[in-house]
C-alpha cells in the first residue's frame, strides 16, 4: 500500500504526540500535573543558556510574547528563577531551578520507560533501525538540546 507525504508526517506527528501524551500524563501521576510540554522545551533552552525572552523565543520558535507568558508560568511554578544580572543590573537572568531539574529528570525517566515500551512492542533491532533512519532524515543534532541524558547529569 502506498502512502502519501501527508500520510507521514501524520504517522511521525503521531508517533510524537503518543510519546509526549504518555510522558504528560506520567509526569501528572508523579506530581507534576501543572506541567506540559512547552514547559520542558523553554526550560531546556534556559538550561542551554537562553537567559531572556527573546532568546528562549528564538530558540523554541514561538514568539517573545509567547515566550514570556511560559517564563512567566515556570518563575511562578518554581521550575525557573529571575536572579539580577551581575554585569548588568538592570537585567535579570533566567536560571532553570532544582525543582525544574527535578521534573525534566522525570520526564528523562519516563521517555527512557516509554522507549522501553515501544522496544518490547516492535523489537529492539526494528527501533534501533527506525531511530537511526529518523536521525538519517532529519539530522541527528538538529533535535537534541545537548547529549542523550543531559539533564540527569549534574547541572547544578
Amino acid at each position: 500500500m502506498s502512502r502519501s507525504g501527508a500520510d507521514l508526517a501524520l504517522l511521525l506527528l503521531g508517533g510524537f504526540r503518543t510519546l509526549v501524551d504518555a510522558a504528560t500524563a506520567d509526569l501528572a501521576a508523579r506530581g507534576y500535573e501543572d506541567f506540559r510540554p512547552v514547559h520542558d522545551f523553554a526550560m531546556r533552552a534556559i538550561a542551554a543558556g537562553a537567559d531572556s525572552a527573546s532568546e528562549v523565543g528564538r530558540r523554541t520558535s514561538v514568539s517573545k510574547q509567547a515566550a514570556a507568558k511560559t517564563i512567566a508560568v515556570l518563575v511562578g511554578r518554581g521550575y525557573v528563577s529571575r536572579e539580577p544580572d551581575p554585569v548588568d543590573a538592570r537585567r535579570k537572568r533566567l536560571q532553570v531551578t532544582p525543582l525544574g531539574f527535578a521534573v525534566l529528570r522525570q520526564g528523562e525517566e519516563i521517555f527512557d520507560e516509554l522507549r522501553q515500551r515501544w522496544e518490547r512492542q516492535i523489537g529492539a533491532a526494528e527501533l534501533a533501525t527506525l531511530e537511526a533512519q529518523l536521525a538519517a532524515l532529519v539530522g541527528d543534532g538538529a533535535v537534541r538540546t545537548g547529549e542523550p541524558g543531559w539533564v540527569a547529569h549534574d547541572q547544578g
